[in-house]
């Protein structure tokens, strides 16, 4: 992660050194505990939660991303250092804990970095959900052990409630995020899950859930609570499961970050429960911006978190929508390199497809060669492109596109009829005009990237169907539209060799 966003030709970096600064934090830490001040945990803490937000704004910029990454590991690497102290120097404590701990964390560390370098890039969205499951099962399993190792006649009514929302969220969030883990690997159906009554389902499980709550808070036999937390942890674990399997494919980017919420109040809960600040503070932080995420996604959609949570796209239109036909144009790769190689200004629009196709690369050497003659190439990506939020900017990113010449929906939307030609690879409902021009299409009022605007527009496609919205598109009709039907890494490398011919440059 750390060098994929570094492009050929940046000057040189030594992120290493940053780990001298953490060397050095540690090492106060250490120094602190050592000398018997109570307050060298908790200042650890203050510390670790200042670089983990600071973390967060350097990861706001793909110039910063790097920096981010450091800060946040070091300010995790912090925190576990100032826990493992904390437990060495808890009095009583068994000798052998702190080696048990740092052994899960071997295990652990050992497991990620395995799995981070076997996870093609175009897998980060299901790898996001699988670790949100991760953090779901820590959640619920923390709670509950937490609650064992106290004293029920002494628990007070903050860490009750801590600990059963901590059992309630990681429960949603474990059976959440593993649907939606299947739906995004192919191991489960895309479609909706449609139950007769699902939402009366909903509504029963949820009250469940409230009554096991209301058990756990009022009664107080250890064995009583017990079984609420049990019952809690069924009963959320079907929620979250029954609820994300309801949503389709469609939808999984708001799904992902909603899921990203999740966990981070599951982490909050656990620092109150535990009284652990650290955790409060990077739980708030994780829940509030995927909340945050969410908004901003389904804002994009122009749906309501309600809408896409409680059954998809809406279905009371006035009408049925609007009949969409004619005869589209094709052309061949080397017509489409004709247009491109004529043009002053091109604007590439991305969509999922090209991730699938993996053709990445392909698109990286095609935006070198035509800049190299001066052809100026903008990207503009949708904010609900690919299956989770910033894939496609991650994407190219790795391949060495240029981040100053990536840009977002609202920004090339002003100035589409300035491109000469707009070149769509494997996007549909982010580039669908009967979102604007359709009230009765399932997407209407779906804010998208405007490309029919544009004096050309070439839609480089599998074949002609329609986007997970199921709704057909007009602008593969439209008179200044040519479809480029086939798989986008073969079309791609295809179109490369013609431009290169078309420009007269080498094949390197």
């Amino acid at each position: 992660m750390l060098g994929m966003f570094r492009r050929p030709g940046d000057p040189p970096e030594f992120t290493g050194l940053y780990g001298l600064a953490g060397a050095g934090a540690l090492a106060a830490y250490a120094a602190g505990a050592a000398a018997g001040y109570a307050e060298a945990t908790p200042a650890a803490y203050l510390a670790a939660s200042g670089l983990c937000i600071a973390s967060i704004g350097a990861l706001a910029s793909q110039r910063t991303a790097r920096l981010g990454n450091v800060l946040g590991a070091t300010g995790v690497g912090l925190g576990l250092a100032a826990t493992l102290g904390a437990v060495v120097a808890t009095p009583g404590s068994d000798a052998l804990l702190p080696v048990q701990i740092v052994g899960a964390l071997g295990v652990g560390a050992g497991a990620g970095a395995l799995v981070a370098r076997r996870m093609a890039i175009t897998s980060l969205p299901q790898m996001v959900a699988g670790f949100h499951s991760l953090v779901g099962l820590a959640a619920v399993t923390t709670s509950i052990a937490s609650y064992m190792a106290a004293d029920p006649a002494h628990l007070d009514a903050v860490h009750a409630a801590s600990t059963y929302f901590g059992t309630f969220i990681g429960a949603v969030t474990l059976t959440g995020s593993a649907v939606a883990f299947g739906k995004l690997h192919g191991v489960l159906p895309s479609k909706p899950l449609a139950l007769p009554g699902k939402n009366a389902l909903n509504l029963g499980l949820l009250a469940g859930n409230a009554a096991a709550g209301a058990a756990f808070l009022t009664t107080g036999d250890p064995g009583v609570a017990l079984a609420a937390l049990g019952a809690t942890t069924a009963l959320a674990g079907g929620l979250g499961a029954h609820m994300t399997a309801s949503i389709g494919g469609a939808d999984m980017p708001v799904v992902i970050t909603l899921l990203n919420s999740y966990s981070g109040y599951a982490l909050c809960a656990e620092g109150f429960m535990l009284g652990n600040d650290l955790l409060t503070t990077v739980g708030a932080l994780i829940g509030s911006s995927g909340a945050i995420l969410s908004y901003i996604m389904c804002r994009a959609m122009n749906r309501s978190l309600a809408n896409v949570i409680l059954g998809g796209y809406a279905t009371a239109a006035a009408g049925p929508a609007a009949e969409v036909g004619g005869t589209h144009a094709e052309v061949d790769a080397h017509g489409a390199a004709e247009v491109l190689t004529s043009a002053r200004s091109v604007l590439i629009v991305p969509g999922y497809g090209l991730a699938v196709a993996g053709a990445q690369y392909a698109i990286a050497d095609l935006v070198k060669r035509l800049r190299s003659k001066n052809i100026a190439v903008k990207f503009g990506i949708h904010p609900v492109a690919g299956r989770m939020p910033g894939q496609l900017n991650v994407l190219l990113a790795e391949a060495g596109v240029p981040y100053d010449i990536v840009e977002e929906m609202d920004e090339v939307n002003p100035h589409m009829e300035d491109f000469d030609v707009a070149l769509v690879i494997g996007a549909n409902d982010t580039i669908n005009s009967a979102a604007i021009e359709d009230p009765n299409s399932v997407i209407a009022g779906m804010p998208v990237v405007e490309v029919w605007k544009a004096k050309q527009v070439i839609v480089l496609k599998r074949t002609m169907g329609t986007g997970y919205a199921g709704a057909d598109n007009p602008v593969f009709y439209k008179p200044n539209t040519q479809m480029l039907l086939g798989d986008a890494k073969t079309v791609c490398d295809q179109l490369n060799q013609k431009v290169t011919e078309a420009l007269g440059l080498s094949g390197a």
